[in-house]
């Protein structure tokens, strides 16, 4: 039976959006720590924001090539439920990370391409709890409103739960549920005006259209 799709919106850097996306029913929030994104937000003003959201968020912090003690003393601060590592991080900085940053979990971004393969994840499986699959694009680590070609996931044989992201958006959404059935969706400018400040009104249709899908999965089962 298909199961309900957990959606993430990425690029966080209000308050506003930030309540506005869990009225819509998000069950994540994604705040991104690489400075050299448009979508940069402090950990003093992501600790701001926390400090006015309700119990049963998760709390994803987004970092690239970080040092790991920043990380922790970040998570720590900021109460983060989840990090996101998006850069080059190999299996051992993972693991390290994993066992210290407990009971905070880990997901590792890979950057999905003609030249991926299933051995790229064989590594991560014991300190990552879920892998999230955004589109190769040369000279990005990620935001780069771009899909991949979701037909190749299948054939990597992938044994953690898998967080599809790369260009998703309202045009797209339905379709990527039906063709990848991942675990949870991941939205960053797919629903924004501008990066760093989301379109209320297209997060709300996102949300629908991702509850619509889950109900006409669960329907022709």
């Amino acid at each position: 039976m298909h199961s309900r799709t957990r959606i993430k919106v990425c690029g966080i850097t209000t308050v506003e959006d930030a309540k506005e996306a869990i009225r819509a029913g998000v069950d994540a929030i994604g705040f991104i720590f690489a400075e050299k994104s448009p979508r940069y937000i402090s950990p003093e003003k992501v600790k701001e924001i926390v400090a006015q959201l309700p119990p049963f968020v998760h709390l994803v912090g987004v970092f690239v090539d970080s040092d790991p003690v920043e990380v922790q003393e970040i998570i720590d601060y900021c109460g983060l439920t989840h990090v996101q590592l998006h850069g080059s991080e190999d299996a051992e900085y993972c693991q390290k990370l994993a066992q210290a940053a407990t009971p905070c979990r880990l997901l590792k971004a890979f950057r999905v391409g003609s030249q991926t393969m299933a051995a790229d994840f064989t590594p991560y499986e014991d300190s990552v709890k879920g892998y999230l699959l955004d589109t190769f694009v040369q000279g990005q680590e990620g935001g780069t409103g771009k899909a991949f070609d979701w037909s190749m996931i299948e054939s990597l044989g992938l044994k953690l739960p898998i967080l599809l992201a790369g260009g998703i958006s309202v045009e797209n959404v339905a379709a990527a549920i039906k063709t990848v059935r991942p675990f949870a969706v991941d939205v960053n400018s797919g629903v924004e005006e501008e990066p760093g400040k989301k379109d209320h009104a297209k997060l709300q249709q996102f949300v629908e259209l991702v509850r619509s899908v889950d109900r006409e999965l669960a329907s022709a089962v």
